[in-house]
Order: structure tokens, then sequence, then C-alpha cells
């Protein structure tokens, strides 16, 4: 009896053993798809931020010269009489 019942020990470990080898399996798998979806996201997010800085950058330029225009029409109000 002693037998059959080490077996079945034995046998519910191997069980619970290939369970908890499966779950490790999964919880693997779920962080290696995160990590993948985060260097997804790093390199997306990156492209954008470099183009809107891109925009950015062209919009204060377009507004350094619109104010140095500014600056030249106030000095000079001759230019709106006429």
């Amino acid at each position: 009896m002693a037998g059959i019942t080490n077996a079945i020990n034995v046998g519910m470990a191997v069980q619970a053993d290939w369970e908890n080898r499966e779950f490790i399996s999964h919880i693997s798998l779920n962080v290696h798809q995160l990590f993948d979806f985060l260097l997804q996201f790093e390199a997306r997010t990156k492209s954008k931020l470099a183009s809107l800085n891109e925009k950015l950058d062209t919009l204060e330029r377009r507004l350094e010269v619109l104010e140095v225009q500014v600056r030249n029409a106030t000095d000079k109000p001759s230019l709106f009489t006429t």
C-alpha cells in the first residue's frame, strides 16, 4: 500500500511540476510580448516626438521672422500712412 501511495504522490508532484512549468512559460511569454510592445512603443514615440520637434523648430523660426517684421513695421510708422 505504501508503494501505491508513494507512486500517487510522485504522480501528483509531477503533475504539479508540469502545471508550474506551464504557468511559468505563459508568464515568460507575456513578459516577452510586453517587452516587445514597449520597445515598439518607444520607437514610435521617439519618431513622433522628433517629427513634432522639427515642426516646432519651424514654427519658432517663422515666429522670429514675424517678430522682426512687426518690430520693423512699428519702428517705421510712416509705412502705414499714405
